[in-house]
């Protein structure tokens, strides 16, 4: 509890002051909006996009602000991911991963007064780097995982939700599961979607305790909830169009350069 209590201190600390619509800026408001509508086309399919999200916002806020501005964001695109996936996901490597998931956010949660966000990100970005590597030049030893309950479903599920916490920077874990799954598009979407949606919904009970979700933060997540709806508009036409081996290209090379910028602010 104590550490709760500090990490909230310093959230506070590092956020200032309580911010309302007029304070964001302008240049808050642009790339805030940006922001959101990649956190929607990250629920309508391109995965990787949304992590995009926190790094743009911390622009022109602190981090932990905008992590904590963006989550109901997260949240309510979710809400048009579900819909649009409720048919496409894969229950064995949801099953696989959800119970890992939700000790990684535990432990975020407990030991949310020691971490170091740009630490935490510079591990996150070798891990994934690392990965992409090995999948652009070695494309042939790409072997397919097995799906169900695993040891290594549980290992990446925990890497993920705490990543996910920290930062909203779940995604690399997650793709280093089940990408080489090769599942065929639409389903990978929609099992990326429903794990990220129960990841954020878990996550809303720590971020409250925490104290990023006051209403002035909850007024602008409002506002910035109708570009991610339209993100996830977008998302979803356009993963419906892209054949299978342009999307994993697709998302590879989004991994490469999401896992560059997270090494850059971890150095």
């Amino acid at each position: 509890l104590r550490a709760l209590q500090g990490w909230n201190i310093r959230c506070r600390g590092t956020a200032g002051a309580a911010m309302d619509l007029g304070e964001l800026g302008v240049w808050g408001w642009v790339l805030g909006c940006i922001a959101a509508f990649a956190v929607g086309l990250a629920k309508g399919g391109l995965s990787m996009i949304g992590m995009l999200g926190v790094p743009l916002m911390a622009l022109v806020i602190s981090p932990v602000q905008a992590a904590g501005i963006l989550l109901p964001v997260y949240v309510v695109s979710d809400i048009g991911g579900l819909i649009a996936f409720r048919r496409s996901f894969d229950r064995a490597v949801l099953i696989s991963l959800i119970p890992g998931m939700l000790a990684g956010v535990a432990l975020g949660w407990a030991t949310a007064r020691l971490v170091n966000e740009a630490q935490v990100g510079l591990i996150v970005g070798l891990i994934g780097l690392a990965f992409s590597a090995n999948a652009i030049l070695r494309p042939a030893l790409a072997a397919r995982a097995a799906r169900g309950p695993s040891a290594a479903g549980s290992f990446w599920g925990a890497i993920s939700g705490y990543t996910s916490f920290v930062s909203h920077s779940g995604a690399p874990p997650y793709q280093i599961y089940v990408q080489p799954m090769q599942l065929e598009p639409m389903l990978f979407a929609g099992t990326t979607t429903i794990f990220f949606a129960i990841t954020n919904a878990v996550k809303l009970i720590p971020y409250a305790a925490l104290g990023q979700l006051s209403a002035q933060n909850l007024t602008i997540s409002a506002v910035l909830a109708l570009p991610a709806l339209v993100g996830v508009w977008a998302g979803l036409w356009i993963i419906r169009r892209v054949p299978a081996t342009y999307f994993y290209k697709f998302i590879t090379w989004a991994l490469v350069v999401v896992s560059a910028k997270l090494i850059w602010d971890g150095i």
